[in-house]
């Protein structure tokens, strides 16, 4: 039987402190307000103030993570403590909750991705239609055609008239010899081929669902004024284009096929279905979702660093974190991150690439694995980058 604690703060005293190991448990405010407010994030999203309902906590605790924020009790305040064992079973009785967890994930993802394209590439992207034919000449550019063509398609369905569609119809006409491209329109199909470089779905295009990867990986970035940042790369088991589907919002980023993917689609019907009846794959959709806020905090902290090879090794460290590997004096651990993908994380700009990866290559903290970094001794590395990014805090 689900049995809830009951937690009161005094006026002053700290729920959460960020940096604060993993935590097993989140807090549901009952009363009283709080401020929350963390050292990675842009002024626009500090001194956040949250009220009975909200809840606090919850991305460390899903996510098995250190705490990302430090929030202070503004008033007297009372709170409902949930251990993570005990999720699934308060989702199951009451499904409002975990919608509320759920929802408010998609919309801070969103946000986030919006701070980081700015901090990573120093703009930012004017949310319209008429980006799909800047990411569609992108690829074109990057030699790509089967991601090209598939995100002319869909400037030509949202822009049918638009002041590229000349010029998109006839690129389109061109690479269609050489595509490779599926799915243009959704289908009823349950499981979906991808192959290799092909897009799943571009920013600002329209999308009602969501894609369980069963097999491959998926690259998640954005394209700013001709440069691509990777946001984030998936494997098998994570889920993606839920931002979409739970905001009826334009897609905030493009998802391609990094290798050969086979992914399960999930539309708001089914998706519906899911959290009345099958509460663990919802606190599973949570538990993802956290450690991909999680990781995207850390990308944020990343993209303040000024120093290239600080920031690609920080960028290292980071996937060691995600990783969760029991660390230990000489742990050695390999990355699927390629040079380029790197990069791209972090943002270089393509000019600066090759003499910035030369430092890299040469640094002690990483050795080259044919194409993939190995990390020869992750200790070493997350304790010197850990010391640069407090010395510049």
């Amino acid at each position: 039987m689900l049995q809830l604690a009951f937690v009161n703060f005094r006026k002053g005293s700290y729920l959460v402190v960020e940096g604060k190991a993993e935590s097993d448990r989140f807090y549901i405010i009952q009363s009283g307000h709080v401020k929350c407010w963390s050292s990675n994030m842009t002024a626009s999203a500090s001194n956040q103030l949250l009220g009975p309902g909200d809840f606090v906590g919850v991305i460390p605790c899903m996510s098995g993570h250190s705490q990302i924020e430090n929030v202070i009790a503004l008033t007297d305040v009372v709170a409902i403590s949930v251990r993570r064992d005990q999720y699934p079973e308060l989702i199951a009785r009451n499904t409002p909750v975990a919608m509320k967890i759920i929802r408010t994930f998609a919309n801070n993802m969103r946000e986030m991705n919006e701070r980081l394209t700015q901090l990573t590439l120093k703009n930012t992207v004017i949310g319209s239609p008429e980006q799909i034919f800047d990411v569609a000449s992108y690829y074109e550019k990057m030699n790509k055609p089967s991601i090209a063509i598939y995100a002319y398609y869909q400037y030509l369905k949202a822009c049918p008239d638009g002041i590229n569609s000349a010029k998109a119809k006839e690129r389109f006409i061109v690479l269609k010899p050489k595509s490779r491209a599926v799915y243009f329109e959704s289908t009823p199909d349950l499981m979906r081929l991808y192959p290799k470089d092909t897009m799943i779905f571009s920013e600002c295009q329209r999308g009602a669902e969501m894609f369980i990867i069963q097999d491959g990986k998926v690259k998640i970035t954005k394209v700013v004024k001709g440069e691509e940042v990777t946001l984030a790369v998936l494997k098998k088991g994570d889920m993606f284009g839920e931002m979409a589907m739970l905001e009826n919002k334009p897609r905030s980023a493009s998802a391609v096929a990094d290798e050969e993917c086979r992914l399960m689609t999930v539309n708001r019907h089914n998706f519906d279905q899911m959290v009345a009846t099958q509460a663990q794959l919802i606190a599973r959709l949570t538990t993802m979702l956290a450690e991909r806020l999680w990781s995207m905090c850390r990308q944020l902290a990343n993209a303040q660093i000024s120093d290239p090879l600080y920031k690609l090794l920080d960028m290292l460290a980071l996937q060691v974190e995600k990783a969760k590997i029991n660390l230990k004096a000489n742990t050695s651990y390999v990355t699927d991150l390629t040079l380029h993908d790197l990069a791209n994380m972090c943002g270089i700009p393509q000019e600066e690439q090759a003499s910035c990866l030369y430092k890299l290559q040469i640094d002690p903290h990483i050795k080259m694995r044919g194409t993939k970094i190995t990390i020869p001794d992750c200790v070493e590395l997350i304790k010197n980058v850990s010391f640069y990014r407090r010395q510049k805090r």
